[in-house]
């Protein structure tokens, strides 16, 4: 999906395959300076962002760009003779020469790097007052759970918590986790715990930490993160009892069926 000042650009196909653009729809929302939001759901959407901006850039407009997810941001590393996707759908952003470019809660730094012009904006600290007011979250008793060392670092900035750690054993062969484990001690029993981490796909690695922190004490746990790919509607966490709520955006997630996935409507903000 690609949005121009808030305006969902519409597209349609030919018959083989090739996307039509509407350049009146275009010229009609466009303004001297423009906010491109770029909301990922296929790659064909890395062809309709292109057009966009050639277009405006033919009637000599500028722009600046919001990703909501950064695509192929998961690859942010070669290892053997991998692809570093990343880098080359980088290298095509960085083509098109955007003012400024924004990304909302980038899965590295290495997205960053990658990108020209670019900046951050990590919507699930912003969110996360409103997930402990929501759930009645007391930081005194309560806990913050980072599922591994990249959340942790990722949103080492939140302060005024108590935190806990996952350390994730992999199986090398298969690439499965075979356990987890809870990096801190807790007071006592009965707290509730937020997961907070960037990206839920099925969801397997967070039913897995929360399995961890009933077994430690926790009496409620949810989960906040800032993607959540559709995916997580063919995983477990629907009709799992480990997760009393998933709270996220909307950024990858449109609809809920269940009302156990709260998504705020925020986008790129």
């Amino acid at each position: 999906m690609i949005y121009l000042n808030d305006e969902l650009l519409a597209f349609k196909t030919f018959p083989n395959g090739e996307t039509l653009v509407d350049g009146e729809q275009i010229l009609n929302v466009a303004g001297e300076r423009n906010r491109i939001a770029f909301k990922y759901e296929s790659d064909g959407d890395l062809i309709k962002l292109m057009f966009v901006n050639n277009f405006l850039e033919d009637h000599r407009l500028k722009a600046s760009l919001v990703i909501y997810y950064m695509p192929y941001s998961r690859m942010d590393r070669v290892e053997g003779t991998s692809v570093f996707t990343l880098k080359y759908v980088a290298n095509f952003i960085n083509a098109m020469n955007f003012e400024q470019v924004t990304v909302i809660e980038p899965h590295s730094d290495v997205s960053l790097a990658l990108l020209d012009r670019s900046s951050a904006k990590y919507v699930s600290i912003e969110l996360l007052d409103t997930v402990v007011r929501e759930t009645g979250f007391d930081p005194a008793e309560d806990y913050l759970f980072f599922p591994d060392a990249g959340a942790q670092k990722r949103y080492s900035k939140v302060k005024g918590y108590k935190q806990l750690v996952g350390y994730k054993v992999r199986d090398f062969q298969t690439g499965q986790i075979r356990k987890l484990d809870v990096v801190g001690s807790v007071d006592k029993t009965g707290f509730k715990a937020i997961i907070v981490d960037d990206l839920c796909s099925y969801g397997g690695t967070f039913l897995l930490s929360a399995e961890r922190l009933r077994e430690i004490g926790a009496s409620e746990i949810y989960l906040l993160v800032s993607h959540c790919e559709k995916s997580i509607f063919q995983g477990k966490i629907p009709q799992s009892d480990l997760l009393d709520r998933v709270f996220t955006t909307d950024t990858m997630l449109d609809e809920s069926n269940t009302d156990r996935i709260r998504i705020y409507k925020i986008g790129g903000m």
